[in-house]
């Protein structure tokens, strides 16, 4: 895929996954871009080298979605943890 695709991709990976699992976590519209991207890689490599999926390679695949979606939570949850304010 192109890296507009990436982008759109990405986003919108990311905009679901901030929907799954909302919180206090900081950032905005560029926060959620970049971690629905990084998110989407990473889903992307979970697939290949642990579940033996492929990769993410198709805007509509449904196993596509599933893993990008999945990694963008991880990041979040990453994100989310690194970013916390300590009681």
């Amino acid at each position: 895929m192109g890296i507009l695709t990436w982008i759109i991709f990405g986003l919108i990976a990311g905009a679901i996954a901030k929907m799954i699992m909302p919180g206090n976590q900081g950032g905005g519209w560029l926060i959620t871009i970049i971690l629905g991207i990084v998110g989407a890689f990473i889903g992307g490599a979970i697939g290949v080298y642990v579940l033996h999926w492929g990769d993410v390679d198709s805007f509509w695949n449904f196993r596509s979605w599933i893993l990008a979606i999945g990694g963008a939570l991880i990041v979040l949850w990453i994100y989310g943890m690194a970013t916390r304010r300590s009681a």
